[in-house]
């Protein structure tokens, strides 16, 4: 009888990457089966609190209100107010939780950037924020899921024009460097200090009150599905830098 061979370490790191993601990809599912689980009944709860709410406004349009009517409709905001802020809760997680499968294919990252800033100018605009844009014309192609990649660079743009609530200047520049390209996003906003761009990707952490701390991991997390980085570096007072750094595949980048 033949021995079987040992089992090498490559073979024994590539089983336990294995089971760590199998492992990953069940508390995943667990983990938007339980979100789905709540969000129904909070869907259920919040609707009702609307019809109490209509219920109330109809008494009262009968007749002035009375103090206990005005303190039970304010109760009744309140409680319809959570169960909204529970839902957008329960909606990042799921985007963040869930185990995400890309459909890759070549793109033409400058043209994602140009359609993703064309989108949000209106907004800009409104906002008081000038967009300036440094898109290197000889930007080798890279594999993007275009759907999901415009999702991250979304949340990047909006979380930018966040940081300058009194208008300001949003940079968008590209280059490409050996075998990867780099997205920067530069803002003129309040910046932040190391302390709290240390935490930036941590999942609920956030700086904005009823912010769900959820948006830039998730980013983070779509980022590196496509075997990209991102960091950032800030300034308070001065504004913030977020670098998205993407892998060219060789035989792309021997296309070019």
């Amino acid at each position: 009888m033949a021995n079987t061979p040992p089992t090498t370490s490559t073979e024994q790191t590539s089983q336990a990457v294995q089971k760590l993601m199998d492992q990953y990809t069940e508390i995943a599912r667990l983990a938007g089966a339980l979100a789905h689980e709540i969000r129904n009944p909070l869907s259920t709860i919040r609707l009702n609190m609307e019809l109490l709410a209509e219920d109330l406004e109809a008494e009262s349009s009968q007749e002035h209100a009375s103090p206990a009517q005005r303190r039970a409709g304010k109760r009744i905001g309140l409680v319809h107010s959570e169960c909204q802020r529970l839902q957008d809760l329960l909606d990042d997680f799921l985007n963040y939780a869930k185990v995400r499968h890309l459909h890759l294919q070549p793109t033409d990252l400058n043209a994602e950037i140009d359609e993703a800033l064309d989108f949000f100018a209106p907004e800009a605009t409104e906002a008081g924020v000038e967009i300036v844009r440094y898109l290197d014309p000889d930007l080798p192609s890279v594999l993007l899921d275009r759907e999901a990649f415009r999702g991250a660079l979304l949340n990047l743009i909006l979380n930018a024009k966040q940081a300058m609530p009194n208008g300001g200047q949003l940079v968008v520049r590209t280059s490409a460097s050996g075998d990867k390209v780099a997205l920067y996003l530069i803002d003129t906003g309040i910046g932040m200090d190391e302390s709290t761009a240390a935490q930036m990707f941590d999942a609920f952490f956030s700086t904005k009150p009823g912010g769900s701390g959820l948006g830039l991991p998730t980013t983070a997390k779509i980022i590196e599905a496509h075997d990209g980085r991102i960091s950032v570096q800030s300034s308070v007072g001065r504004g913030t830098q977020f670098t998205v750094e993407l892998p060219v595949p060789a035989r792309l980048g021997n296309d070019e």
